[in-house]
């Protein structure tokens, strides 16, 4: 921690004062990054016209796969979710195992990334666009998403790299080398290894870094007077004082990460959960109305973009880009756990997304159709979840924007991990590599809270869902791995070989 204090001034104050002359800069940069930025989104998010609604196809690519996982694995999400809680509890915790973090903490750790703010402003967006019935479907893509999650996270511990230092790294990268070596075909698995490595550490810097930043940002600013705040032309020492921070948490790699979102992330979502609730019980009367106009327009909505279909629609896509499920990221994070039992860490990632989409994505349509405001044209985005709250609270958006913070915050300290590992994937352990992707990635932050890097997020943001591509590939070629691993481990808990190391 302190090497890194002493070479931040080093490495952020010149690209603070760069970011500071960096007038008009961001324009040639989003001119240049455009047609490569633009080429890829399109073959990424290529869309067909469904009932009068884009449906992109990488939504399909990864529901499907959700949708094979679970039925493969006989429903995986429901047998497995009273294990599951049990697990994240400790019950079955061996200090002696290999890796560096506990179930709890890989969970939060995991979390910390994908609960961020399409949490808050894309189930808006879902909303607002598809209506309430978007809901029902966002919660059932929610529920298949399990059995994905289930999937790769096992896979994540079974082919992870242990060392002699007690570190360990996993993920993609080392299920798809491995697992395809295993079957005769390293180079397809080195390949498609590779090419998730360079996604991963791409979208990491944006999507998880650039983006996070900026967002966090504007939402400071806006609740601090908009273009009148002292903030508005800040935004390089925000970045500054955001990177700082990041800085002091992952430089201690991920132990340290996890003992932070082992903290920030109950508590953000006690914060946001919280607040829904407050605002379901002022509006206790309209709660079984809510309901109703979600179900009825999940199958006969009308007055919506395609009714009933692009409730499906909006409602599908919504939980795929929230949750993640299947593009392999939280894998990466699950490797790290304490536990000799692959398996255990599938059952405990499965809760995943079950809190991310089922509960607080939920949460967030809830209260915006309870309040009525889904009905609003001219609002959208966090703009129409502030306003659902601030209904109520006229205070709330000030909770808002410290909710977006911690948010972004959890949300870039878990995306440096995915980027550390898939660098060091790339070009091998070591210290120094360490902590260059490190000091590139608080850089990014400075730049992120500065600038207006349009075409860059959105190439970073293709480059996030190309992951799934070769990632589903893989789960695909090793789920009979998966399944063996969950019959003797299922054997081997009813035979009473594995034991609990505490009382529930």
């Amino acid at each position: 921690m302190h090497r890194l204090l002493r070479l931040a001034p080093l490495v952020l104050l010149p690209a603070l004062a760069q970011a500071q002359e960096a007038a008009g800069i961001d324009a040639r940069i989003n001119a240049a990054v455009a047609p490569l930025s633009n080429a890829l989104a399109a073959l990424i998010f290529y869309s067909v016209p469904v009932g009068g609604t884009d449906f992109p196809l990488i939504v399909a690519w990864l529901l499907v796969a959700a949708l094979v996982f679970t039925l493969y694995f006989g429903f995986v999400q429901l047998r497995w979710f009273g294990h599951a809680l049990a697990l994240v509890r400790g019950d079955y915790s061996d200090p002696r195992s290999a890796g560096e973090v506990s179930h709890f903490q890989a969970l939060a750790t995991a979390l910390s990334g994908t609960v961020g703010l399409g949490n808050i402003a894309g189930v808006a967006v879902a909303v607002s666009v598809g209506g309430p019935g978007a809901t029902f479907w966002m919660i059932l893509a929610g529920l298949l998403g399990m059995a994905a999650k289930f999937t790769e996270c096992t896979l994540g511990v079974k082919y992870r790299n242990e060392y002699a230092d007690g570190r360990v790294s996993g993920g993609p990268m080392y299920y798809l080398s491995k697992g395809f070596a295993e079957r005769g075909r390293p180079r397809t698995g080195r390949a498609l290894a590779a090419v998730f490595a360079v996604c991963c550490v791409g979208g990491a810097l944006g999507g998880g870094n650039m983006f996070q930043a900026n967002q966090s940002f504007q939402q400071l600013v806006n609740v601090t007077g908009g273009a009148q705040s002292w903030w508005a032309d800040k935004g390089w020492l925000f970045g500054l004082l955001l990177a700082l921070l990041v800085g002091l948490v992952i430089i201690g790699g991920i132990r340290t990460i996890a003992r932070v979102t082992a903290k920030i992330v109950p508590l953000m979502a006690l914060i946001y959960l919280g607040a829904g609730l407050a605002i379901l019980v002022v509006h206790v009367d309209r709660i079984g109305w809510a309901f109703g106009q979600i179900l009825e327009g999940a199958f006969t909505g009308a007055g919506v973009a395609g009714g009933a279909l692009g409730a499906l629609i909006q409602g599908l896509r919504r939980a795929t880009f929230s949750n993640e499920a299947g593009v392999g990221s939280a894998a990466i994070a699950h490797a790290a756990v304490r536990t000799r039992e692959p398996v255990t860490e599938g059952i405990v990632a499965l809760l995943e997304p079950f809190i991310d989409t089922v509960v607080i994505c939920t949460m967030t349509a809830l209260v915006i159709v309870v309040t009525g405001l889904h009905a609003a044209p001219e609002l959208s985005g966090v703009q129409l979840t502030s306003a659902a709250f601030a209904s109520a609270f006229p205070w709330f958006p000030y909770v808002l924007a410290l909710a977006v913070l911690l948010f972004a915050f959890s949300t870039m300290i878990s995306w440096s991990y995915y980027a550390l590992k898939a660098w060091t994937y790339l070009v091998g352990e070591g210290a120094g590599k360490e902590l260059f992707i490190k000091l590139v990635f608080c850089v990014f932050v400075v730049i992120g809270a500065t600038m207006e890097l349009g075409a860059v997020i959105d190439f970073s943001d293709a480059m996030i869902f190309a992951m799934a591509i070769p990632n589903v590939i893989g789960l695909y070629v090793l789920m009979p791995v998966v399944r063996a691993e969950l019959a003797r481990y299922d054997a081997r808990l009813r035979s009473g070989e594995i034991r609990r190391f505490r009382a529930a």
